[in-house]
């Protein structure tokens, strides 16, 4: 198909966009129609539509790869993201602050603490705002709010470029546990010296996605761990069966009774979370409510996530916004 150097046709319009980025940001025509609610034969036909009315190939298509964006689909893509900002912001302030909370909102987070503090907190949002749906990534990695794989992210790490908001979302603390039957079978642990006779359970080191969770060894330096995994929740479920020790988040380890602290003043790890999203989206008002909702909880919840509690707390979705009166 040969490129079109011409200005964009005149009837272009915002449904043609709304199928392309839908294929951009999932590469299949399947997943795209599941997020639009048609059939994948109507997303390959709008595709090729949209191409034909550009005059410009916006895919490559493999079996393998699905639809993988051209260097002229990348900067329609900028454009159209913008586009589906400016129609959500403007549909927003059309409608008025008073109507209810309505839209889609992805969030991203790092896996333990999306699946036993986020996906809890954002239950119980979800039941003050029905009309808001919620996309949760509790994954092993990095998501990028540049590509648009989220709208919100909580991060390890501050964004260091881009055009971001971001704020400090909370401190966390880590301590090393075990279960009661396992310091009964081996032997007693009374200093850091102690901890080099036992076994132990980690991340990965050349697959962790952030530096900031390679701390056994500078937490408890001489040590070996004979069990490891990319996946804090594998080493959480690990550490149960009663054979070995890891340094895990007290916001997941804590409320289990089966697990037991050991050297709860020597073995202490302490991370910060960050809540970022793009300088676009965080005017958005069902990215701002959520913005607010998860700073208000987590500020809720600090004895918990400090280990100093084992309790979840809960705050007000309609309030959260007037708990928290700056970013």
């Amino acid at each position: 198909m040969q490129k079109n150097t011409s200005r964009l046709p005149q009837n272009l319009n915002w449904d043609d966009l709304r199928y392309f980025l839908e294929v951009a940001r999932t590469q299949r025509a399947s997943g795209a129609a599941k997020r639009l609610g048609v059939d994948h034969t109507t997303v390959a036909r709008r595709v090729r539509e949209l191409e034909t009315a550009l005059g410009t190939v916006l895919f490559d298509k493999s079996r393998t790869g699905g639809f993988v964006l051209t260097a002229e689909g990348q900067r329609l893509l900028s454009y159209a993201d913008a586009v589906e900002t400016t129609v959500h912001s403007a549909s927003e302030q059309l409608a008025g602050s008073t109507q209810s909370l309505t839209g889609h909102v992805r969030i991203g987070s790092t896996e333990g603490f999306g699946c036993f503090f986020l996906a809890p907190q954002l239950a119980r949002f979800s039941g003050s705002h029905p009309d808001v749906s919620i996309d949760l990534l509790p994954v092993p990695h990095f998501v990028s709010l540049s590509k648009r794989e989220a709208d919100l992210a909580i991060t390890l790490e501050r964004p260091k470029r881009g055009q971001y908001v971001y704020t400090r979302l909370c401190d966390y603390r880590l301590k090393l546990y075990g279960t009661a039957d396992y310091l009964q079978r081996h032997a007693p642990i009374r200093t850091v010296a102690d901890l080099r006779q036992h076994a132990f359970i980690d991340y990965v080191e050349d697959l962790a996605f952030s530096h900031e969770l390679l701390y056994l060894n500078r937490a408890v330096p001489n040590v070996t761990a004979n069990l490891c995994s990319t996946s804090v929740i594998a080493q959480y479920h690990a550490t149960l069966q009663g054979n070995a020790l890891a340094i895990l988040p007290c916001f997941m380890a804590g409320p289990n009774p089966a697990l037991v602290q050991v050297l709860p003043d020597e073995v202490v790890v302490t991370r910060r979370f960050w809540l970022c999203s793009r300088e676009d989206l965080r005017k958005l008002r069902r990215v701002s409510s959520l913005w607010d909702y998860l700073r208000a909880a987590a500020e809720a919840n600090r004895p918990l996530l400090m280990g100093a509690s084992a309790e979840m707390h809960y705050v007000d979705a309609m309030q959260a916004n007037d708990t928290l009166p700056f970013a």
